[in-house]
């Protein structure tokens, strides 16, 4: 994302994503897009971004995710917080961006930073994330 390189958007796990939106969340104004972000949908009123899952098996990178948006909102002086939906095992985890969740976010940005500068990739490591993940025919085609 980066280098403005997007995901296969045909691929099986974006489209069960979509599907899930449109079924658990028709009510709701769907994806804001602010710049670097997509936001799935806002709680009006409420100031709480919501991020929709299919499952809670990555949830540590859901909250770092989430995390990265309410950062940049406060950037734009927006106060919010933040909630993981996963609809299918009817579970919501509430995110509020504190001193804990900024500074693992503020490492992983580091670590994505130097990622970015450097003149080559790093050489594909194959990790449980691979499997669904829209980005892996860049590391593996």
């Amino acid at each position: 994302m980066g280098h403005e390189i997007t995901p296969d958007e045909d691929f099986y796990s974006l489209e069960i994503g979509r599907v899930v939106h449109q079924i658990f969340y028709k009510e709701f104004r769907k994806e804001v897009d602010l710049e670097g972000m997509k936001l799935d949908f806002l709680k009006r009123g409420e100031n709480v971004v919501c991020e929709v899952k299919t499952s809670s098996r990555f949830l540590d990178a859901a909250v770092l995710q989430l995390s990265y948006y309410l950062y940049r909102l406060r950037e734009y002086g927006i106060d919010a917080t933040g909630e993981i939906r996963v609809p299918r095992e009817r579970k919501r985890v509430v995110v509020v961006l504190d001193s804990e969740h900024e500074a693992k976010l503020l490492s992983a940005l580091k670590e994505i930073r130097a990622i970015m500068e450097s003149t080559k990739p790093p050489e594909p490591v194959r990790v449980r994330f691979c499997r669904k993940c829209a980005y892996k025919d860049f590391c593996w085609g």
